[in-house]
């Protein structure tokens, strides 16, 4: 691995560029060269752009230049490299006279060829880089996105929402990945960067400046290698003291190492050796992408628990049994969690708000005798008592769900369905913001969930918390495992005395 992070003021030139210059820019649109141009302009990035071309066309209305040596002298911070692997070190060279301080270089050619001469060249290039001053992204990446900044230099879309997730991946294709949850989930990015071959910056160089990034509040990474396993995982450590680390691993199978070879240029690690270490370094490893993305989520959105006791809150039954399952976890694979015996003050204050039918126990079913202000009673008593360390909230988007019918059925705007659908859907946008607001007053996660997050989000209650800023989880299993995940976190920091 290499060896000192690059200096701060570098990583900004590449997430918040005074200036950005295209390298090759082009006039067909199936091209890098106008891709990334057209990414930059299109998402409303308010510095400076500037953009080199053979011949010096037009392109998307900027005049381009022939050469870098034409450009103005400490106005630009990042150049896009979408040239030819050639030509990259006699333009780094040109874009140093001219005060850049960073490179995304997205040209291929170089490592993940597995050839001498493609070693070679990225050996050079980065020493040439180092030489300069110039921060080297890349190189056989995709690009940078930095929504604070609205910068969106990839070849790619899309353009996330700004948030607190900051990503690195040795995949650009997984950026896009992350970024198109962050679009369905509302949890949006502070920073994203494919690293290509990471040849120069690694994913913890990334990881670590992101825990100096006020910007971002947890660290989301893919890797297929690591280099120096006992290095990689040593400085995680260290840096998961600062903010919550996610990471997805690539090449945990043969067929796997095999793949991530011919992409990245590297060689995968013992996986079971991966796995203990990041257990060890207070490192969140996911199984897929998606769960990565929801618990990188959960993280910027939900404060970490005190403990581990959990109350469940449910409109119905059947949806409290199986989420009280999912919390006792399976033989193989226990919860951290426990669904806590309700407390006889709690129960009595929750008597006084629900029908005798209610199931007097935990989880809590309301057994249908919910009324306008119910939902946000209960979880206030639940989440305020001493007791208590999280909430599960279930249920929420049938009214809404009856509310669509009714507008979309043939018997709308008559019979008085107007009155009762508009009250539906404001009930169930209240309750959204009531987990919300109720989870900031006394500090603990209320993490809600339904399948309407995914079968019809434009629903009042999974859109409800989007407004919020908060995940809305399409399963009550998916909840509980986001949750001990925040449990886990919590009590590796504990355990530390950080």
């Amino acid at each position: 691995m290499p060896g000192a992070r690059p200096a701060t003021e570098r990583f900004r030139a590449l997430f918040e560029p005074r200036g950005v210059l295209v390298a090759g820019a082009s006039t067909h649109p199936g091209k890098f060269g106008f891709v990334s141009l057209h990414n930059i302009l299109a998402c409303g990035y308010e510095g400076r752009i500037f953009a080199t071309n053979r011949d010096g066309a037009e392109v998307l209305g900027v005049q381009t230049v022939a050469e870098v040596d034409d450009l103005p002298d400490g106005e630009i911070d990042l150049v896009f490299v979408c040239t030819p692997a050639s030509a990259n070190a006699e333009l780094l060279r040109a874009c140093a006279k001219k005060g850049i301080t960073a490179a995304f270089i997205a040209s291929a050619g170089y490592g993940e060829t597995q050839t001498d001469e493609g070693r070679r060249a990225e050996a050079e290039l980065v020493g040439l880089a180092d030489e300069l001053g110039i921060l080297l992204a890349g190189p056989n990446g995709q690009g940078v996105v930095s929504p604070p900044a609205r910068l969106c230099a990839q070849i790619v879309a899309p353009f996330p929402p700004r948030g607190h997730i900051g990503i690195a991946s040795q995949s650009g294709n997984f950026v896009s990945s992350f970024e198109n949850y962050a679009q369905l989930s509302g949890v949006g990015v502070s920073r994203a960067v494919s690293a290509g071959n990471a040849a120069a910056v690694t994913i913890p160089d990334y990881l670590d400046y992101y825990a100096d990034d006020p910007e971002t509040d947890v660290a989301l990474a893919y890797v297929e290698s690591v280099g120096d396993g006992r290095a990689f995982a040593e400085r995680l450590r260290r840096i998961a003291g600062r903010l919550p680390i996610v990471i997805v691993k690539g090449g945990a199978s043969a067929g796997g190492q095999r793949a991530a070879a011919s992409h990245t240029g590297a060689l995968a690690s013992d996986d079971r050796v991966f796995d203990g270490a990041c257990r060890q370094a207070g490192v969140t490893r996911a199984d897929t992408i998606e769960q990565a993305y929801e618990i990188a989520a959960t993280f910027a959105t939900q404060p970490l628990p005190r403990g581990n006791r959990v109350v469940v809150v449910s409109t119905a039954g059947g949806w409290g049994v199986v989420t009280a399952d999912a919390l006792a976890g399976t033989r193989s694979s226990p919860s951290g969690l426990a669904l806590v015996d309700l407390p006889d003050d709690l129960r009595a204050a929750i008597d006084a708000e629900l029908p005798p039918r209610w199931s007097r126990n935990n989880p809590i079913d309301m057994a249908g005798g919910e009324t306008r202000d119910t939902v946000p009673k209960v979880l206030e008593l639940a989440a305020s008592h001493p007791d208590v360390d999280a909430v599960i909230l279930l249920g929420m988007g049938i009214q809404g769900n009856q509310a669509k019918l009714m507008r979309e059925g043939p018997f709308w705007p008559d019979h008085g369905l107007e009155r009762i659908v508009a009250y539906h859907e404001r009930q169930d946008a209240r309750f959204a913001e009531a987990a919300a607001a109720v989870s900031d007053a006394t500090g603990k996660p209320i993490l809600s969930a339904t399948e309407l997050a995914v079968t019809s989000p434009a629903n009042p209650a999974p859109a409800g918390v989007r407004a919020s800023g908060r995940l809305c989880y399409p399963s009550a299993n998916r909840a509980v495992a986001a949750l001990d995940h925040l449990w886990r976190r919590a009590r590796w920091l504990q355990r530390r005395g950080l």
